[in-house]
């Protein structure tokens, strides 16, 4: 990956739906040479995917909790499980005081409590630990090295 990759990254993670004519404008390319670029970083496994942003508030998912799960066995297994619990965007295996650290959007407080007893029925459970969040300053995606990123840096 060159500058010119990491700046195009930069560049479709501001707006992934810009015109490869103006990606390649921005990087100096041309329109097709933009799209090969693009291209050859999905190839390569770099771009996973082109989504959207959607504002969690905006779409009725005000409530934002982390939740530690404690389990009386090794979870690394329970990933399809929980990924069958459409409220939590995140599961991760972690080191710590519990098995894994999921995160979890939802309408309301009580459905924060379906959430929490629908993990419950997950083999191998204990446990869990819940952090709400009151306000979120910020979230952002991964930063690539060198590619521009939305503060300005160049």
């Amino acid at each position: 990956m060159d500058d010119v990759d990491r700046m195009l990254i930069g560049l479709l993670q501001e707006d992934a739906a810009r015109p490869y004519a103006a990606l390649g404008a921005a990087v100096g390319l041309s329109a097709g040479a933009a799209h090969e670029r693009v291209r050859k970083l999905r190839e390569r496994g770099l771009i996973r995917r082109t989504t959207v942003d959607i504002d969690p508030v905006a779409a009725g998912r005000d409530v934002l909790a982390y939740v530690m799960v404690d389990g009386n066995t090794w979870m690394g297994g329970t990933g399809e499980a929980l990924a069958a619990v459409p409220e939590i965007e995140e599961a991760h295996v972690i080191a710590g005081p519990a098995s894994l650290l999921v995160k979890v959007r939802a309408s309301s407080t009580r459905e924060l409590q379906d959430v929490l007893r629908r993990v419950f029925k997950i083999d191998g459970v204990t446990g869990t630990q819940t952090v709400v969040v009151l306000e979120t300053f910020f979230e952002r995606g991964v930063h690539v090295p060198g590619a521009p990123s939305d503060s300005g840096d160049k």
